[in-house]
């Protein structure tokens, strides 16, 4: 059940990439914070007289451990209000406004079908979260695959930890696609998320259920070349970013 507006505590910031960062939420009110992988919060920032003019939504980054600290990656956008707020004016000990968890963006109760996480940016924030979940509560499943796509190297949110799990989780496989580096290491694609997915579907042919979160871009591009591959439009669920 979504928790009504409250307070929590910012105990660390951590900066992921050049323009990424990593913030942790505590909400000392709460034994602990309850929340499905995939769900988001609301944050309510002093930018604007207006109230849903102040709001912004972030997908929880973190997966659920039974505490009551919760983690948020955050990318500045070029002239975004919310994010320019949170780089300047947010520390460690400043304290926020915050709504949730929210959000149906969320795991089947059984996995009974391949799952593409296709994801852009920070918008591998939920597929972290559902990735963690699912090895931490041994959930079966069939083959997962976690596609993610950024600019450079760098930019590459997770990319050891996701890598380690694709070691130890049976049927889970990481993606990482670069568009911007001359050369990739081996283990890597050199461009864009689609020719990933496009090549495993066709080369596949299983049920599967395919999760996008990103920028509308991404998302818009993927849903058709689904369909076009020949999944139903019911097959996709997303969350866009911007």
């Amino acid at each position: 059940m979504a928790l009504e507006w409250t307070t929590a505590k910012v105990v660390d910031i951590q900066q992921a990439a050049p323009a990424i960062r990593r913030f942790f939420l505590q909400f000392s009110e709460l034994e602990k914070f309850d929340f499905e992988p995939g769900q988001f919060v609301t944050l309510d920032l002093p930018i604007h007289e207006q109230k849903n003019k102040r709001w912004r939504s972030y997908s929880i980054a973190s997966a659920p451990n039974g505490t009551n600290i919760i983690e948020l990656v955050i990318v500045l956008l070029e002239g975004g209000a919310g994010t320019t707020y949170l780089f300047n004016h947010v520390n460690v000990g400043s304290e926020l406004i915050v709504r949730g968890p929210q959000g149906k963006f969320t795991l089947p109760e059984v996995i009974d079908t391949d799952i593409y996480f296709i994801c852009t940016g920070t918008g591998i924030a939920p597929f972290r979260a559902m990735s963690h979940f699912i090895h931490n509560h041994k959930i079966q499943h069939q083959n997962i695959h976690l596609i993610f796509g950024c600019r450079k190297m760098e930019d590459c949110l997770y990319r050891e930890e996701l890598t380690a799990l694709a070691k130890s989780e049976n049927n889970f496989f990481y993606h990482p696609c670069l568009s911007r580096e001359p050369e990739v290491p081996a283990g890597m694609y050199k461009g864009y998320v689609h020719q990933v997915y496009d090549k495993i579907a066709k080369e596949n042919k299983r049920p599967s259920r395919f999760y996008l979160c990103g920028w509308k871009s991404m998302v818009d591009e993927a849903k058709q070349r689904i369909v076009d591959l020949g999944y139903d439009r019911k097959d996709i669920h997303l969350e866009l970013y911007g």
